[in-house]
């Protein structure tokens, strides 16, 4: 984010000017660091603090598909190297998100910012703006740790070191703490404006964060009822209400809407392969990445490499065909013989999100058969290839540290599909709301409406023990984010582990296809479908429901605060 770093280097820039007019400027106070007395005096000092804390909602790495590799992790995909938690192999580390720096400074911060309001004659906008920003941090820091370990300590001070209360404070129950996150969230919304400029957060995007945290925890707490991580009294349907009120909010009041400009699957497409989103009114939080500044060679990866991975058969069998039916009942489907018999009459999405035989890669290549047989980077897993977040348009490569394409933080489809799942969950969802949700997102997709009283009967749900509204609401959640990231915080919190089980499949292989390439023989099953993880993993993926839906506490915590209890499963020495 290009506003991050201005302030601070016009701020060092006005302090060298001013001290080289001085010929005893060697005699002054360190100016090119935050000085005890010196700041927390202005607005412009809040500001200065707070840009860093916006490096840690990530972005671009230096190499690979970011966001759109990240369901690396899920059902949804299968990297080369099988994902360690849902395999069961997540070891006790000191270094698994057992960090408390960054909430430390945001606590500073809120105390801090206190100094300002007094050494300012009272509060205002911008102050009042600035702080809500600070709750927002801390709320997000802390669902953060809520989805990697369950309850924590909640700390709320900057901690020194005689602070033994919260230094040896015990965890507190995870409701509490999603409990104190959306009510740092409440507090962020009362304090934040509506529109702070570009690129910083704003009202709808603490709005836009409590629909999620109030969906997760409602979800959790429903589903891990009576298991080893579920909660006494818990009131999943508390969190549901929340979850929608939220959504509800930002649909009547925000400036957002799904982008259907063109009433092709373009809308959707380049939601995900543009440099500047400013125009676009479904992203509602994005950063932005410009030459010489902060770029990346991200571009040069997606779309242009498989990556060692691929969509699972699975992800692929989630979308429905152009008549609005699963392919188990639908005339329409073409069966799964070859690769292009899947795309035939299928959702367009699986197109825009998946590689087609003949698709472009960019304008001097064209997809002849998927790289199954290459090595490293280049191998393509499951024979599904894929496309998210390419520009096929690219005449060549973008040479590394030299790509620019928007990061997406939030999307309105998301607050859609948070609204009609919470609804759903509550059983208050009604067609009015489908309509204002589900149907205008497939509408922009070029799909029929969802009509809940005559939802077609799939006889391979993904949930067959809840209701046919849920089970759609949860494929079209699936299709919609489909490898953007957000598929195992779905399967963590409806407790699926069911769906990981079993080893995942890619596409049906022939040879034939790869005849002239030497000593190739890729591991398939009994009916030919590629089955990466026969010989490394064969049979069930090893997840242990019991231990694996939440990460240990580091032996050394342990040991440092007697007062900290292990998770579930996980050895306590």
């Amino acid at each position: 984010m290009k506003y991050i770093f201005r302030p601070i280097v016009i701020l060092l820039l006005s302090w060298f000017f001013l001290a080289c007019e001085d010929q005893n400027f060697l005699d002054q106070i360190p100016k090119d660091t935050p000085t005890e007395g010196y700041f927390w005096k202005t607005v412009n000092d809040l500001e200065v603090f707070a840009n860093g804390f916006y490096p840690d909602l990530g972005g671009w790495p230096s190499h690979g598909g970011g966001p759109y590799w990240a369901d690396n992790n899920s059902d949804n995909m299968i990297p080369g190297i099988p994902d360690q938690r849902l395999s069961g192999l997540i070891t006790i580390s000191d270094a698994n998100g057992w960090n408390w720096g960054s909430i430390r400074s945001v606590n500073l911060f809120l105390q801090k910012s206190q100094e300002v309001i007094e050494a300012n004659g009272g509060t205002n906008a911008d102050i009042d703006h600035l702080i809500g920003e600070g709750y927002w941090f801390r709320a997000k820091l802390y669902f953060d740790k809520l989805q990697m370990f369950g309850g924590v300590p909640w700390i709320d001070q900057p901690l020194q070191t005689n602070s033994d209360e919260y230094l040896f404070a015990p965890r507190e129950s995870r409701d509490f703490i999603a409990d104190k996150i959306l009510s740092d969230l409440d507090m962020a919304i009362s304090l934040m404006k509506d529109d702070a400029g570009e690129f910083r957060l704003n009202r709808f995007i603490a709005l836009a964060l409590k629909s999620r945290v109030a969906l997760y925890e409602g979800a959790w707490e429903k589903y891990h009822n009576g298991t080893v991580f579920g909660i006494n009294n818990s009131d999943p349907n508390k969190y549901f209400t929340i979850s929608a009120a939220a959504s509800k909010a930002i649909m009547d009041q925000g400036p957002y809407r799904i982008n259907n400009s063109t009433g092709t699957i373009e809308d959707y497409i380049t939601i995900f392969n543009q440099e500047d989103l400013t125009s676009n009114p479904e992203v509602m939080f994005w950063k932005k990445y410009q030459i010489g500044f902060n770029a990346t060679n991200a571009q040069r990866a997606v779309g242009f490499i498989p990556g060692n991975t691929g969509a699972s058969k699975a992800f692929i069998n989630s979308h429905l065909c152009l008549d609005g039916m699963p392919i188990a009942v639908s005339d329409l489907y073409k069966g799964d013989n070859t690769l292009q018999d899947e795309f035939i009459n299928r959702d367009p999405r699986l197109n825009a999100n998946i590689y087609n035989i003949g698709d472009a890669i960019n304008q001097n290549h064209n997809i002849e058969r998927i790289p199954i047989d290459k090595g490293g980077e280049n191998r393509c897993t499951s024979g599904y290839f894929i496309k998210k977040g390419s520009k096929h348009d690219l005449v060549l490569q973008q040479t590394d540290f030299g790509s620019t394409t928007a990061y997406i933080y939030f999307r309105f489809a998301e607050i859609l599909l948070n609204y009609a799942e919470a609804k759903a969950e509550l059983g208050t969802l009604t067609q009015e709301d489908i309509d204002i949700t589900i149907n205008v997102i497939r509408k922009r997709a070029g799909m029929p409406e969802m009509f809940i009283s005559s939802i077609q009967f799939d006889p391979n749900w993904d949930f067959p023990s809840l209701s046919p509204i849920l089970n759609e609401i949860r494929r079209e959640r699936r299709v919609e984010f489909g490898v953007e990231g957000h598929r195992l915080r779905d399967l963590l919190r409806w407790r699926a582990h069911e769906l990981f089980k079993l080893a995942p499949k890619g596409f049906k292989y022939h040879p034939e296809d790869y005849a002239d390439v030497s000593n190739f023989s890729p591991f398939v099953d009994a009916e030919g479908y590629l089955e990466p993880y026969q010989i490394i993993q064969p049979g069930e993926l090893g997840f242990d429901p019991e231990r694996d839906y939440l990460l240990p506490i580091p032996l050394n915590q342990l040991k440092l605060n007697n007062n900290l209890t292990q998770n579930p499963g996980w050895p306590i020495n």
